[in-house]
């Protein structure tokens, strides 16, 4: 059994998706697999899981399988990776579930992270904040950055300035997670858990989120790759990744 202080040593990661709108590269590759700053995401998320105690990551795939089952399969030392194969797509909400089956402790809460996301803050945290709570579940959130320049401009019509891609007062899901065995039972087989786990926990009062005070970027377009390119040696070179 785990106890509050107990860090969650098990994870999954959904790396399935054709991602057409990162295409050209995910012609030859699955999305996990496109390379940000001259590494593969995936090498990131593995890589930043390890270094918060987790010992057992489980990689749900569909597209292009075999370039992350080559890759993996020589992966350096770090997490125990289980390669999952999804016959069809399930759905992001199916191939958590699917995933969940290939832990080791399955009676065990679990991180679980989409396959494009660029992230880091301190898991610990994150999970004492999921165990203070008692719920099912905890979304990670990330503050919503507008893409657009936003206008300052007075009531009678007078423009003051400009601002480009502030952060807004707004909080989106990060794509990732912390688990409790309970909330897997709730995952559809095939589906979208958005729709449909997440709103019936909402509503019994057992999901909460925890806002991110960290790097955070979502990779869903080549826009997204040439631009946390550019951030990530950044990061690192000050020492802000956790």
């Amino acid at each position: 059994m785990s106890g509050p202080n107990t860090p969650v040593r098990q994870a999954v990661i959904l790396a399935g998706g054709q991602a057409t709108r990162l295409r050209p590269y995910t012609d030859t590759r699955p999305k996990a697999m496109v390379e940000v700053a001259d590494r593969p995401i995936i090498d990131y998320q593995l890589e930043w899981l390890a270094s918060h105690g987790v010992e057992h990551v489980v990689v749900s795939c569909g597209y292009k399988a075999e370039v992350l089952r080559e890759h993996l399969d020589g992966h350096p030392a770090g997490p125990d990776i289980t390669l999952l194969v999804e016959d069809e797509p399930l759905g992001r909400g199916g191939a958590l579930r699917y995933a969940a089956s290939g832990l080791y402790e399955s009676p065990e809460p679990y991180f679980a992270l989409n396959g494009d996301v660029l992230t880091w803050f301190p898991l610990d945290e994150f999970t004492a904040y999921h165990r203070d709570k008692g719920g099912a579940a905890t979304l990670a959130l990330a503050q919503y950055q507008t893409s657009w320049g936003i206008v300052d401009v007075t009531d009678d019509g007078a423009i003051e300035g400009f601002t480009q891609s502030p952060m807004l007062p707004f909080w989106i899901n990060a794509g990732v997670y912390v688990f409790e065995p309970s909330a897997t039972e709730l995952l559809p087989a095939k589906g979208d858990h958005e729709s449909t786990t997440f709103p019936e926990l909402a509503a019994q009062g057992r999901l909460f989120g925890y806002r991110i005070n960290g790097f955070w970027r979502g990779v869903d377009t080549v826009k997204d790759v040439k631009e946390a390119g550019e951030q990530i040696p950044a990061l690192r070179g000050s020492a802000r990744v956790t």
